[in-house]
């Protein structure tokens, strides 16, 4: 089982703020979307639920909702009650990867565990207020490579730089 992370943070390791996105990037929606394409996603209740009901689950995916509501529902999508029986539940795929794809403590859960091979982090060049963070961690002990860069233009108001990072 390969276990992937993926986030977008702005200068001050920023995610969300009031449960939601900060910024709208394009190009970033669009390599999240083609990176996750035909794998697992782990997701939170609370971003989960961010998510537009028309998006839900998301397309071409195998979409799985952590939750300690035994009764949440989420039509199309594998409920678990903690991320270590989701990746219990995965623990023999070959074939796809499972990408943590947020909230702010499935990131800080997913960290702690030591069980992620490789971020996706984009590095949105802004500061926009967050509420909610991505933990900080030893980039020592990572190799780091940019996968892309967006300037601003028309579609994007601020610059990023796609980095991916494998463990060492």
């Amino acid at each position: 089982m390969k276990v992937s992370l993926i986030v977008a943070m702005d200068s001050e390791r920023g995610i969300g703020k009031n449960n939601d996105l900060m910024w709208h990037l394009p190009a970033d929606m669009k390599f999240f979307k083609e990176t996750t394409s035909g794998h697992i996603i782990v997701t939170g209740r609370k971003n989960y639920d961010s998510i537009p009901e028309r998006f839900r689950p998301l397309p071409n995916r195998e979409n799985a909702v952590l939750t300690r509501n035994s009764d949440y529902d989420a039509p199309g999508a594998v409920v678990f009650s903690s991320l270590e029986d989701c990746l219990e539940h995965y623990r023999n795929e070959t074939e796809r990867t499972v990408f943590i794809i947020g909230g702010g403590q499935i990131y800080k859960e997913a960290m702690a565990l030591g069980i992620v091979d490789e971020l996706f982090i984009t590095h949105v060049n802004h500061t926009y207020g967050a509420d909610t963070f991505f933990p900080s961690f030893n980039e020592s002990d990572w190799k780091i490579e940019t996968v892309f860069e967006q300037e601003a233009d028309e579609k994007h108001a601020v610059s990023f730089q796609v980095k991916k990072y494998t463990k060492k």
